[in-house]
C-alpha cells in the first residue's frame, strides 16, 4: 500500500503487511536517516504494537509526525480502508 502523508516533510509511505506483521516500510522524503531507522525498527513488528508506539507522536509544533502518519496508514490497512 502506498499512503500519502499529510502534514509532514515525507510525502508518502510504502508499506507491506503480512500475517498481521509489518514486512516492509519505505518513506519518501523527510529525514532520510531517521526514517530508515524507524522503518528498520518496525519491520517484523505486529501492526497493533507499531500503532500503539507511534500514534500521537508530534514533530515540533506540528499536530502529526512521520511516525504518527505511519500509525495512521497502518490503521487504514487494518480497517480495510485502503
Amino acid at each position: 500500500m502506498k499512503y500519502q502523508t499529510k502534514g509532514t516533510c515525507s510525502t508518502a509511505i510504502d508499506i507491506e503487511v503480512e500475517d498481521g506483521k509489518i514486512k516492509f516500510v519505505e518513506f519518501f522524503g523527510g529525514c532520510n536517516g531517521n526514517l530508515k531507522g524507524i522503518a528498520n525498527l518496525v519491520t517484523g513488528m505486529p501492526v497493533d504494537d507499531a500503532i500503539s508506539k507511534l500514534k500521537g507522536i508530534r514533530c515540533g509544533f506540528k499536530p502529526t509526525s512521520c511516525p504518527d502518519q505511519l500509525a495512521h496508514a497502518l490503521e487504514q490497512m487494518k480497517n480495510g480502508d485502503c
